[in-house]
């Protein structure tokens, strides 16, 4: 059909179907909303916070060095990160919530 050839060519083209990013420049990591498609060869999401600014989007792998955090997965870059304490944290109040439901 039509749109079946129409989708598969819409999605051969890299910056239709790359890697989807947040990306923004903001005090507030929560107000990071935008999303954007990464376009070649930018193949990583990336945040790190700099002198109270958050910034967020896309990057090559190779520039991603410390304190920059980046990811390989789809809007991987969200303003909630679960990993090291925050995860272990959730995992406690969550046992603690179970015990008394």
């Amino acid at each position: 059909s039509i749109l079946k050839s129409y989708v598969t060519v819409f999605c051969i083209s890299p910056p239709a179907c790359g890697l989807k990013c947040y990306t923004c420049v903001s005090r507030d990591p929560l107000s990071c909303l935008r999303k954007t498609s990464c376009p070649e060869p930018l193949d990583r999401c990336f945040s790190v916070n700099v002198t109270g600014y958050m910034t967020k989007g896309c990057r090559k792998e190779t520039n991603c060095v410390k304190p920059i955090s980046c990811c390989e997965e789809d809007f991987c870059n969200s303003a909630i990160m679960l990993n090291g304490p925050r995860v272990a944290l959730l995992l406690v109040s969550s046992a603690i919530t179970a015990l008394f439901l």
